[in-house]
């Protein structure tokens, strides 16, 4: 369980810090800017590059929301999902703190104006997005993300084309979202830049929490309703 819960956590650093850094760093950067498609392919790349190196030590769930899909599914026991959710909030705290370090290195960095890639709805939402088109982004896109999880880590599907798959998935997730929420589909990932930025990003991370989760759970308990024989 150790070893299982240092590569959670390690895996989730390597989510947080590199697609929230590469919004923070990349994505506006003079001239030769990442944009929203940059940032969408880092997010997909880092669960990539992860679940290759450590999905045969944790499962490379990187994300609250796919753990509890992942029990709601029948794949991960009760017993496992509050200290993997543990090490995986660790994990993005402690990567949003070593980004602000970074970021804070530039004369143009202010964190009250530039922030860390925080999740939002409404007046923080990257497009203005309302609360209801924020819930039914994060449900439906969670959902279909732990679907995909499910899908590719079934024993029948092809065997070492999961984390491509996976990642593409994420990517895609990101490419819909950045817009409307600065795409959350991880409570872990939403909650280490809203501890850091504070203000309305922290009030309102308890939604990246409850519609994220809603999104898996549903996933998950549907996926065990049509894997039955």
């Amino acid at each position: 369980m150790a070893h299982r819960l240092f590569a959670e956590t390690f895996g989730t650093f390597w989510l947080v810090f590199c697609g929230c850094g590469s919004a923070v760093l990349s994505a506006a950067f003079p001239q030769y800017g990442i944009g929203f498609a940059g940032v969408a392919l880092a997010f997909g790349l880092t669960v990539l590059t992860m679940a290759y190196a450590l999905g045969h030590v944790s499962g490379a769930h990187f994300n609250p929301a796919v753990t509890i899909g992942l029990w709601a599914g029948g794949r991960v026991p009760g017993r496992d999902v509050a200290p993997y959710i543990t090490a995986q909030v660790i994990g993005g705290i402690v990567a949003s703190f070593v980004l602000l370090q970074i970021a804070s290195g530039s004369p143009d960095y202010v964190l009250a104006t530039n922030g860390l890639a925080s999740n939002g709805f409404g007046e923080h939402s990257p497009g203005g997005f309302s609360m209801m088109s924020a819930l039914t982004i994060e449900i439906l896109l969670t959902g279909g993300f732990v679907i995909v999880i499910l899908g590719a880590t079934d024993a029948r599907a092809p065997a070492g084309f999961a984390p491509l798959a996976i990642g593409m998935a994420l990517t895609l997730v990101h490419l819909v979202s950045i817009p409307v929420t600065n795409a959350s589909v991880n409570p872990a990932r939403s909650t280490g830049p809203a501890l850091v930025e504070g203000g309305i990003a922290l009030q309102q991370l308890w939604f990246f929490w409850v519609y994220p989760i809603t999104g898996a759970l549903i996933a998950g308990f549907t996926w065990r309703a049509l894997s039955k024989d």
